[in-house]
């Protein structure tokens, strides 16, 4: 009964013009790339900056060990059960929530807020939907795409994550699905800034810039642009069927 509850007010959740407001005054950088393009490491190198800040969203699964260490509530998660969730949503505390297997995961208005009145530049990782939902709210949120240099260091890369071959290959059409879809996705939109990940500090000192002052990469991004369109195409071929 809950769980349905749940479902409902996530379905038709809408942030209220307070938490519109905050999302409109803060300075918000979202960080999106195909798997494996890197940028969980993009958004600790950020985040080594004073300047930057994370926001810890709320879940109602609990934590859980990430390469052998625990989550710790209030850093990597706010983990709330799911009638605190319902109350939440309820008084619309979320700028954005979804239900995702069974969980809810939501991004707090107090959480902006707060960043927000230290004057610092908020950067989370987020899905390519999800910036949507940011830039429905509002259009001065400052959306980043990661790619990888080209395919075979994207594979390479991906590859190290898995404890075998068998795990990764066994994962390997998902991430190869999810890389088409979420590039065919963001190069149908103006918004995206691309950087092309080849050398992390590189990569960090763009990223800064971008947040900072967004309209100035305009060429940058043209060339980016471009090799994304080149790394989707490469994709999109390897999809298709082989005859013969």
């Amino acid at each position: 009964m809950l769980e349905n509850n749940l479902k409902n007010l996530i379905k038709n959740y809408q942030p209220n013009q307070a938490a519109i407001d905050v999302v409109r005054r803060t300075k918000i950088v979202l960080l999106v790339g195909i798997s494996g393009a890197g940028k969980d490491t993009l958004k600790r190198r950020l985040l080594e900056d004073a300047e930057f800040a994370d926001i810890v969203s709320y879940t109602t699964r609990q934590p859980r060990q990430n390469a052998g260490v625990m989550e710790t509530p209030g850093v990597d998660y706010h983990f709330i059960d799911e009638a605190m969730a319902v109350k939440m949503l309820e008084n619309h505390e979320f700028i954005e929530a979804k239900f995702v297997h069974g969980t809810v995961y939501g991004t707090g208005a107090k959480e902006i807020q707060a960043i927000a009145e230290a004057g610092k530049i908020t950067v989370t990782d987020i899905d390519v939907q999800g910036v949507d939902e940011y830039k429905n709210l509002s259009q001065t949120v400052v959306a980043i795409f990661l790619l990888p240099p080209n395919y075979d260091e994207w594979r390479r890369r991906l590859q190290t994550r898995y404890a075998s071959v068998e795990e990764f290959e066994a994962e390997w059409p998902k991430r190869f699905a999810s890389a088409i879809k979420e590039l065919t996705h963001a190069l149908e939109v103006p918004y995206y800034h691309f950087i092309i990940n080849d050398n992390l500090d590189e990569t960090v000192r763009i990223a800064g810039d971008i947040a900072r002052k967004p309209d100035a990469y305009n060429r940058k991004d043209d060339e980016a642009r471009l090799v994304a369109r080149d790394l989707l195409e490469e994709l999109q071929g390897l999809a298709q069927p082989r005859r013969g």
